[in-house]
C-alpha cells in the first residue's frame, strides 16, 4: 500500500490511486495462504474497521434504540415509526457526518482522494441542480424507507416464529460465524443483482440515477432509483432462511444502508496525523463508477476475476473495458 499522504496528483486520470495494477485481496483466492488469510482476520475483525464499528453500533442499537421484539408480534405505527426514525438517523450521523468531515470541512484536504473534482453543483444532471442535495434526496426518503420496510417486516417474522432464530448463549460459535459470513453473503449477492442492473434496459432506466455519480461521496452510496434500492435490499432476505439472531439483521442493515456511505466517501482512508487509521472507499468500485462495464463486485469475492470483468486499474483494463461496454450496446442495437 502506498503511504503518499500529500496533496499532489499522482497521475492526470486520478488525484490519487494505490500501487497499479490492483493485487488480489480476496479471500477466496487460490492457493490459500494460512498468512493472508490472518492478516485478514486480524485487520478486518481484531482492529478498529468499519466491521467492527459496524457491529459495536448493532449492539448498541439493538439494547438502547430499536424496539425489542416483543413489541413487533403485530403490526404498528408506533414501532414502525421508531425503526424508521433510528435509521434515519443513523444515515444522516454516518453520510452527513463523513460529508462535513471530508467535503465542508476539508479535514484531510485532497489527501488520498481519488478523484480531483468537488461534489457538482449547478448542474441540471441533478435533482435541484446540485449532486448532495440530489443523493440526500433518493437515499432519505427511497432508501431510509424500503430499508426500514425489509427490516421491520424481518422483525416481524422473528417476533412471531415466523422464520428461525438463535441466541447467543445457546449458539455462540454460529452467532461469531455469521457476523463473520453476512458480509461475503452481501458481496456475492452484490455482484449478481449489479450484474442484472448493468442489462442495458434496466441500467438506462434504473442503475443510471446512481451511476450519476461518476466523482463518489458520501450520499452517494445510497443513491439509489426505488427499484435499485429494493433489488439491492433483498440481501436481507437471507435472514429468512439462515438461523441469525437480531444483532446479525442490525449489522446487515447497517452495513447496506449506512455502510454504503462509507465505502463511497471517494477517499481510500481516513487519516490521524498522517497516519493510515480507517479503510473508507476502494479504488476497486471507484473505477466501476468511472469504467462502468467492470468490477461490478468488490475485492472480497472473486467474481469480476472468474467472469473476466476485472479491471486492474491499467490502460490496457480501461481499453478492453470500453471495448466489452461497445460491444454490450452494439448487441441491444442489432
Amino acid at each position: 500500500m502506498q503511504d503518499q499522504v500529500d496533496d499532489e496528483p499522482m497521475s492526470r486520470e486520478w488525484n490519487y490511486h494505490p500501487d497499479l495494477p490492483l493485487s488480489d485481496p480476496s479471500v477466496f483466492k487460490l492457493p490459500i495462504d494460512p498468512m493472508f488469510l490472518s492478516r485478514w482476520f486480524l485487520r478486518n475483525w481484531l482492529m478498529l474497521s468499519e466491521r467492527v464499528m459496524m457491529v459495536g453500533l448493532a449492539v448498541l442499537l439493538w439494547v438502547f434504540a430499536y424496539p425489542s421484539l416483543d413489541q413487533a408480534t403485530h403490526f404498528a405505527v408506533g414501532w414502525i415509526a421508531q425503526v424508521w426514525l433510528v435509521n434515519m438517523a443513523v444515515m444522516i450521523a454516518v453520510a452527513g457526518g463523513l460529508h462535513w468531515y471530508f467535503y465542508l470541512r476539508r479535514g484531510q484536504g485532497r489527501k488520498l482522494k481519488f478523484d480531483r473534482r468537488d461534489m457538482a453543483k449547478g448542474n441540471r444532471l441533478w435533482s435541484f441542480a446540485d449532486q448532495v442535495h440530489d443523493n440526500m434526496f433518493w437515499s432519505l426518503t427511497s432508501g431510509v424507507a424500503q430499508l426500514t420496510a425489509f427490516q421491520v417486516f424481518t422483525m416481524w417474522l422473528m417476533a412471531n416464529g415466523y422464520i428461525p432464530t438463535i441466541s447467543v448463549a445457546e449458539h455462540p460459535i454460529w452467532f461469531f460465524l455469521g457476523l463473520l459470513l453476512l458480509p461475503i453473503w452481501s458481496a456475492f449477492h452484490f455482484y449478481w443483482v449489479h450484474r442484472l442492473l448493468h442489462v442495458p434496459f434496466l441500467y438506462k432506466h434504473v442503475h443510471s440515477l446512481h451511476h450519476r455519480n461518476v466523482n463518489v461521496g458520501p450520499w452517494s452510496g445510497f443513491s439509489m432509483h426505488p427499484v435499485e434500492h429494493f433489488l439491492y435490499l433483498t440481501s436481507l432476505m437471507i435472514h429468512w432462511i439462515v438461523p441469525t439472531h437480531p444483532i446479525h439483521l442490525y449489522f446487515h442493515v447497517i452495513y447496506l444502508g449506512p455502510g454504503a456511505a462509507m465505502t463511497h466517501t471517494g477517499y481510500e482512508d481516513l487519516l490521524i496525523r498522517d497516519k493510515r487509521r480507517l479503510a473508507l472507499g476502494t479504488f476497486y468500485h471507484q473505477l466501476h463508477h468511472r469504467y462502468y462495464e467492470c468490477n461490478y463486485g468488490n475485492q472480497e469475492m472473486p467474481w469480476d476475476r472468474w467472469f473476466g470483468t476485472f479491471h486492474d486499474g491499467s490502460d490496457e483494463a480501461t481499453l478492453e473495458t470500453r471495448q466489452r461496454k461497445k460491444s454490450m450496446y452494439q448487441k441491444k442495437a442489432g
